[in-house]
């Protein structure tokens, strides 16, 4: 099949197949009669793992190497529960980060729901927003 027949029957793009392909990850063959490039099952099926893959969280370099092991005909389990483990710290990282922004946000909403507008002056383009960021930081953030 070609690639937009793997893209539609997977309902990705066109484009995410060939990237996979320009990553190595799929295999297709080139067609002699017309030199497109034909995916059949085995590429199938890794669209399909590498989909499976993207959605717990792994990343594409993950990918990669879980792929490179099993290509190897080795058990690829034991990277894949390394890998998640590292990517759920991760992700527990970010998503205390977020709950961080969270809270900061409504910190501003309810301190700022009382204030009112003001208009630039030379030293302030928001009041709000630079008042907030001295009072919560000591000072300039650096983001």
């Amino acid at each position: 099949m070609r690639v937009k027949d793997l893209a539609k029957m997977l309902k990705v793009s066109a484009e995410t197949v060939r990237f996979y392909t320009r990553k190595g990850y799929l295999s297709p063959t080139k067609s002699p009669a017309n030199g497109y490039k034909e995916y059949g099952p085995k590429d199938q099926a890794r669209m399909r793992f590498i989909l499976s893959a993207r959605a717990l969280g792994f990343t594409v370099n993950d990918i990669g190497e879980i792929l490179a092991v099993a290509d190897k005909q080795n058990a690829p389990c034991p990277v894949v529960r390394m890998l998640i483990e590292q990517r759920l710290m991760e992700t527990e990282a970010q998503f205390k980060a977020t709950e961080e922004l969270r809270n900061r946000m409504r910190t501003a909403v309810r301190e700022w729901s009382g204030l009112p507008d003001e208009e630039p002056t030379g030293h302030m383009i928001c009041h709000l927003i630079e008042n907030f960021t001295k009072n919560t930081t000591g000072g300039e953030r650096n983001e």
